[in-house]
């Protein structure tokens, strides 16, 4: 008779055997691609001039909906922003950027630019970038500062 300790059997059907699996010796763990990874985004929106006091208002209200809001610089008729997206890949974490602008707009009382530039690069690039001496330098200090 099999022992099975208390709960581990509720998690199974009647009967149902367990399969263990075994790692050969030499051989590497490879972490599934679905998931979710961390990527950099810049996302640079421009348009008509704003007030700057709105426009900084509108950028601070934004953090606080996008708590994941790294910095943002911005002057009256420009901004850009700069965060890290959880998402499984590029194609994801580029369409959340996308409409992040559009989306938090009325909310948040974004001016009505447009977007007009996107960069997502994954963290070990960004990492990779920084030690090489060239990108943007890290957000310090986090928040809303103007141009």
């Amino acid at each position: 008779m099999r022992r099975v300790r208390p709960g581990a059997a509720a998690s199974r059907a009647a009967g149902e055997e367990r399969a263990l699996t075994s790692v050969a010796a030499g051989d590497r763990y490879e972490q599934p691609e679905d998931l979710p990874r961390l990527w950099h985004v810049t996302l640079s929106v421009s348009g008509q001039e704003a007030p700057l006091k709105e426009v900084r208002r509108a950028l601070e209200q934004l953090a606080h909906d996008h708590p994941f809001l790294l910095t943002s610089r911005y002057a009256n008729d420009h901004a850009e922003i700069r965060y890290w997206e959880e998402a499984r890949d590029l194609h994801d974490a580029a369409a959340v950027a996308l409409r992040l602008w559009g989306e938090h707009r009325q909310s948040a009382g974004l001016p009505p630019w447009e977007i007009v530039g996107l960069e997502v690069i994954d963290r070990e690039t960004y990492h990779q970038r920084i030690a090489e001496g060239y990108g943007p330098p890290p957000a310090t200090p986090v928040g809303v500062h103007p141009y």
